[in-house]
């Protein structure tokens, strides 16, 4: 691997690249699309992903607090409790072996008896989901998650970090899916943008990085790596202007 910007150089250190900022809470996204936009291939973004995204993604994952996906993503990836890794020892001195994973559902269609809640032994599985959410699905889950009620009739995901927040959850991590991030993005919440470009034309109708609700976020290059043709670039959403 390599950079190529904003200087060019081989082997770069990795987790120094991708380090957080000391002192303030930062919500990143991290995603991988193909050269035309899709955010997935045959329904999963595996098909798009490489040997380099996948070393990435698993430091993302070792330098975050938490890794926050929505329901759908959850489902569809076959998500389950993160295993601690050796390589993670430096990163996360000082916090657990891994960190947990929340969940964004209103529905609650997950299953209590999935690894995810039942093997999640080192950092529990939290759910964040609304008032609105099923009484029965609530009180299935309460005794196997870190159940956060956010919002009335829909989740509402800045009160729903804001209680991150609270559990020192300050480093977050989310992977998607495209739902989640736009309701992100139009809340404000977003900080960074870590996206990998494969080198692939997919066409079809997959869903872009953001679907759903309308967001205008201004970003800032910061970095980009490649190796084997992959992009691997770093965007940070542009300061607003002083009043």
């Amino acid at each position: 691997m390599r950079r190529i910007y904003p200087d060019i150089g081989d082997n770069p250190d990795i987790p120094q690249a991708y380090a957080y900022p000391e002192h303030r809470p930062w919500l990143r996204l991290n995603m991988v699309a193909s050269a035309d936009g899709a955010a997935w291939l045959d329904g999963r973004s595996g098909g798009l992903s490489s040997s380099g995204d996948k070393r990435i993604f698993q430091i993302l994952r070792g330098l975050s607090d938490v890794v926050l996906a929505g329901a759908e993503t959850v489902r569809k990836e076959g998500y389950g409790p993160i295993e601690p890794r050796e390589s993670w020892a430096g990163l996360r001195a000082g916090r657990p072996a891994v960190p947990p994973i929340a969940v964004v559902s209103r529905s609650l269609d997950l299953d209590p008896g999935h690894a995810l809640f039942t093997e999640a032994t080192i950092s529990p599985t939290i759910v964040i989901t609304c008032e609105a959410a099923p009484r029965e699905r609530r009180a299935a889950l309460a005794g196997r998650c870190d159940l956060i009620v956010a919002g009335e009739e829909s989740v509402d995901l800045r009160e729903g970090v804001a209680r991150l927040h609270e559990r020192g959850l300050t480093r977050i991590l989310c992977e998607g899916g495209p739902r989640i991030n736009a309701q992100l993005s139009a809340g404000g919440l977003v900080d960074e943008l870590c996206l990998t470009i494969s080198p692939l034309l997919v066409g079809g109708g997959a869903a872009r990085i953001q679907n759903g609700e309308l967001a205008r976020v201004g970003l800032s290059l910061v970095q980009v790596l490649e190796e084997e043709g992959v992009l691997f670039c770093k965007y940070a959403k542009e300061k607003e202007p002083d009043a």
